[in-house]
């Protein structure tokens, strides 16, 4: 152990020049605001609807809302973490050593993204003590107390925050994906509204929050010149690219791009 904290204080005097964080305030802004704006004229609506009337879609929301627990994605992450530990050690090549090495940074990221940001949602919303829809008609949607047990802790959801937290690692990790991710998180996220446990605004701040911490983390994980890197504007990038897909071959394709020459056109250049 301490040997590990002697090699991190070394990596974060390495990489002490670091751009600034990124702008916060704008992001800030905009998502207090939508909490705000579904807070106001949502909730009360959606409480409402889902005290008296059936929903069609309660059968969908129940499959999938389960996927926003904590878990199953710590446990995954914990077992991948120590089994690419294991291969470091073992592993033959220094190549297979280099990547079992990236593999447990991205599920200690994972880790410590998804548990960091649940553990904080967790204590806010005890303490916040907003009731749950399924109070509504003795609480409303506007009805608080603290520290109460189950029923009042609605804001911000759990869940969403969990479901925030992981796509926005899967963002940063395969940004080619990222919109992929996003319609993905929003109907995680809103399962949670759908089974009646969480009123539109709880989820709007879980997602918020959850995917925010994310990005801090990959902010700190960046000052130490672990899995990321801080563009100029200081967002986090990977260091290295993860090759998700094989780059095709523009040259030996039938209608290569324009002004790619084809195979044909470098054969006739030869001769």
């Amino acid at each position: 152990m301490k040997r590990t904290i002697e090699k991190l204080k070394l990596r974060r005097s390495r990489y002490h020049a670091a751009p600034p964080a990124p702008r916060w305030w704008p992001c800030a802004f905009v998502t207090i605001n939508l909490v705000l704006i579904a807070f106001f004229l949502l909730d009360a609506p959606v409480g409402s609807y889902a005290a008296h009337t059936p929903n069609l879609l309660k059968p969908f929301g129940e499959t999938i809302t389960d996927l926003g627990k904590s878990g199953w994605i710590l446990f995954a992450s914990a077992i991948l973490f120590f089994e690419a530990l294991a291969v470091i050690r073992l592993a033959p090549t220094l190549k297979a050593r280099f990547q079992a090495m990236l593999v447990s940074h991205m599920a200690f990221y994972v880790f410590v993204s998804v548990a960091g940001s649940g553990l904080a949602a967790n204590l806010i919303k005890r303490a916040i003590g907003r009731a749950r829809p399924g109070l509504y008609e003795q609480w409303t949607s506007h009805g608080f107390n603290p520290f109460s047990g189950a029923r009042f802790e609605s804001f911000p959801s759990g869940h969403a925050t969990t479901v925030g937290a992981l796509m926005m690692v899967m963002a940063l990790l395969a940004p080619p994906y990222r919109l992929l991710f996003l319609i993905m998180s929003l109907w995680l996220g809103f399962s949670r509204v759908i089974v009646g446990a969480h009123y539109p605004s709880d989820v709007i701040a879980g997602l918020a929050f959850g995917a925010w911490f994310s990005v801090v983390t990959a902010i700190v994980f960046s000052r130490y010149g672990l899995l990321f890197r801080q563009e100029p504007d200081g967002w986090p990038v990977l260091r290295h690219p993860i090759p998700l897909v094989g780059h095709p071959d523009w040259v030996n394709r039938p209608f290569p791009p324009r002004g790619m020459p084809s195979t044909r056109e470098k054969n006739k250049t030869v001769e």
